[in-house]
């Protein structure tokens, strides 16, 4: 028999993926511990196929004696795996001062996740922008005049000081010590050659790391790839981008991680820092599972560029993902954050600094608009992603192993309202029909007499409503295909989600057939052991502790001082609109609000303008670019014996360069509309 070579390739990339898992398997078993192992379709534990949800949260960016709580929020989101950067100048601002105190200390991080069982995957850089002042490298490594993000002997040398720091912090919290740290991420967004991340993973490795599994970003393209196995690439889009110097809506390809795709990678993200990206399938990407860590779970504000992320944008970026093939759904961010105070600088990005200066970030704020806040409140996303988790969690087994397919046309034009998105993932004769009639600022209309087909299975003739997000099963748990969604098995129950607008039909496999079939909650099967829930319903199921309303106690406040003088916007170095400096917050209206410092609660500020400040004491502790939601800050971070803020607000230029999305006022001037204070 002749081989070609292209058979022979192939051949030894499957004998070094072979090795791999072997190995690995090898250490873990040693350990004891659960065995994480992959191939082409998933990451494995103990044999067994998983679909993790993965969820960004920066450690350095809470305080730590928030950790416990959020991780465990987290925890109920759904999320099974944490992924967190450790930003070098967070740690070692100033050259050979290591910082590992308060909520500096990745050790009682690391700790905090052992506790909530939950793994750990590093992202060490060096390199790890996150929006951090120098993508998280310190102002002192560029007056070295090395080579950055190279194999320049002498930044390696400042990288391996900073990884066997970094080791110190996780002794002992290794995967194969029973702790929580099973992967480590390489730099971020690196373009250049593969050996750049092989000399980083090398020094991991003489460092002491023994993981699992390494990644990398799997954008943009290698100018020379690592050797196979060696790093998985994991992929990310988003439904917008604050990067975008466009100070327009919709602008960019973010509408194509609304269509289902073969094609892994985006072409949207970073295009500040990386240029146009082609939208094709790198060699050798079909060999690694399809796993994502950068799925937009909201957006931050730039000054110039201020974009409002919807809960259901991030849901059908999720859905789509998911329907194309993936089997990890790592979300950037999960948890928002506040920057901790720099010793010699802010920590925000900005145009001004050194290094990835293409925009002005706020101070303080890192909210991101994620599923969880800044200040750990839950927001809309929160819930709304939460019965497609638990799905991942009880139906991943079934799922990683069924290929995707797209019936669909894979590159429709920017709001092409002339075919239903629909993707099939199938294994034999059980699949799972994807269905999204959603486009951010898209306005797709709804589908009459739509025909979905998957495994030899035709599904009833339906209407998809406009803006309906669905996954229908086929030979699934003795059903033969529903118009409701699967969302959990447990305790001898199968829990579906209704779908709104959609009638709800349940064939099972024996014949019987249930049409019109209303929920009736999780404790009422609608048949046998089938429980139908609302959306409402399947976004709390499991949850230790139910949504409540927030009572809002509002809070008098006093205007002590009226705004001077407009300032001139100008555009920085990066051609974008440069935030005020802090001569200019000098002319702000300044608001008097009295507080109760150490309150569990929420402040709450509805204004109108171009950004605003709080001061406690004299001391900036919040801030916030103006988008249309309202300014929060958590008063339980306060110092005991503050008794009121200051509150400065700049006013809004309406003729500004900046993109202000359709939710804000744009009237010009500032307004305080209303402050008061809520449970978080």
């Amino acid at each position: 028999m002749l081989l070609s070579f292209l058979d022979i390739k192939a051949m030894n990339r499957q004998i070094l993926l072979t090795a791999a898992i072997l190995a690995v398997a090898a250490v873990s078993a040693l350990a004891g511990v659960p065995k994480v192992t992959w191939d082409r379709q998933s990451l494995m534990i103990d044999g067994r196929r998983v679909c993790p949800v993965m969820g960004e949260v920066h450690y350095s960016r809470i305080p730590a004696d928030e950790w416990q709580r959020e991780v465990h929020q987290m925890k109920e989101g759904g999320v099974t795996m944490l992924a967190t950067y450790v930003f070098w100048n967070h740690v070692e601002e100033e050259e050979g001062i290591f910082r590992w105190d308060g909520q500096r200390s990745l050790r009682r991080f690391l700790e905090v996740c052992r506790e909530e069982q939950m793994p750990v995957v590093l992202r060490l850089g060096p390199f790890c922008h996150g929006e951090a002042r120098n993508g998280g490298i310190p102002d002192w490594v560029f007056a070295k005049g090395c080579k950055l993000r190279s194999t320049d002997p002498r930044f390696l040398g400042y990288v391996e000081t900073l990884y066997r720091q970094i080791f110190t912090q996780t002794q002992g919290l290794q995967w194969k010590d029973g702790g929580p740290v099973v992967a480590a991420q390489f730099d971020n967004e690196y373009r250049g050659s593969g050996d750049y991340l092989m000399a980083l993973k090398q020094i991991a490795l003489k460092t002491g790391f023994d993981l699992p599994f390494y990644t990398r970003t799997g954008w943009p393209k290698l100018s020379k790839p690592t050797p196979f196995g060696e790093m998985l690439p994991l992929y990310g889009d988003y439904a917008d981008g604050f990067w975008d110097k466009e100070v327009k809506e919709g602008v960019g390809n973010y509408y194509k991680a609304f269509h289902f795709k073969g094609f892994r990678s985006s072409t949207a993200i970073g295009t500040d820092l990386l240029g146009r990206q082609e939208a094709k399938v790198n060699q050798g990407d079909d060999d690694y599972p399809y796993l994502t860590c950068e799925l937009g779970g909201g957006m931050v504000t730039a000054y110039h560029r201020r974009p409002y992320i919807y809960a259901d944008d991030t849901y059908a970026m999720a859905l789509v993902k998911l329907g194309s093939g993936s089997n990890l759904l790592g979300y950037y961010m999960y948890h928002g954050g506040t920057n901790p105070e720099g010793q010699l600088h802010t920590l925000n990005e900005v145009q001004t600094s050194p290094g990835t200066a293409n925009n002005d970030l706020p101070v303080c704020t890192y909210d991101f608009q994620a599923p969880l806040g800044e200040f750990g409140q839950r927001n809309a996303s929160y819930y709304r992603l939460r019965p497609l988790h638990l799905f991942m969690h009880d139906y991943g087994e079934l799922l990683a192993p069924m290929e995707a397919s797209f019936p669909s046309p894979q590159d429709l034009p920017k709001g092409d309202d002339s075919v239903l998105r629909w993707a099939v993932r199938r294994s034999g004769e059980s699949a799972f029909v994807f269905v999204s009639n959603y486009e951010r600022f898209g306005h797709l209309s709804a589908k009459k007499n739509v025909q979905l087909e998957a495994a030899g299975v035709k599904l009833p003739k339906l209407s998809i409503p406009a803006g309906c997000m669905a996954i229908f099963p086929v030979n699934i748990d003795g059903i033969r295909y529903a118009t409701a969604q699967l969302v959990a098995r447990r305790d001898g129950k199968i829990y579906m989600m209704q779908i709104p607008g959609i009638p709800t039909t349940i064939a099972l496999q024996g014949g019987k057939t249930l049409r019109n079939v209303k929920p009736k909650g999780p404790q009422l099967p609608v048949y046998g052991n089938i429980c139908l829930l609302s959306r409402q319903e399947a976004a709390h199921l499991f949850l230790e502790q139910s949504e409540e309303s927030a009572a809002a106690t509002p809070v008098s406040y006093q205007k002590t001082k009226e705004a001077g003088p407009l300032r001139t916007i100008v555009k920085g170095r990066a051609k974008v609109a440069e935030a005020p400096s802090e001569n200019d917050w000098q002319q702000a209206a300044v608001y008097e609000v009295p507080v109760e410092a150490g309150k569990d609660a929420l402040l709450r500020i509805s204004y109108r303008g171009d950004c605003a400040r709080l001061y406690a004491d004299g001391k900036l502790v919040a801030d916030n670019f103006y988008y249309g939601r309202p300014f929060l800050y958590g008063l339980w971070r306060l110092p005991a014996g503050v008794t009121s803020l200051e509150l400065r607000i700049l006013p809004l230029q309406p003729t500004a360069p900046i993109y202000l999305p359709r939710e804000a006022d744009k009237t010009a001037g500032e307004q305080v509309t209303g402050i008061d204070i809520i449970r978080r």
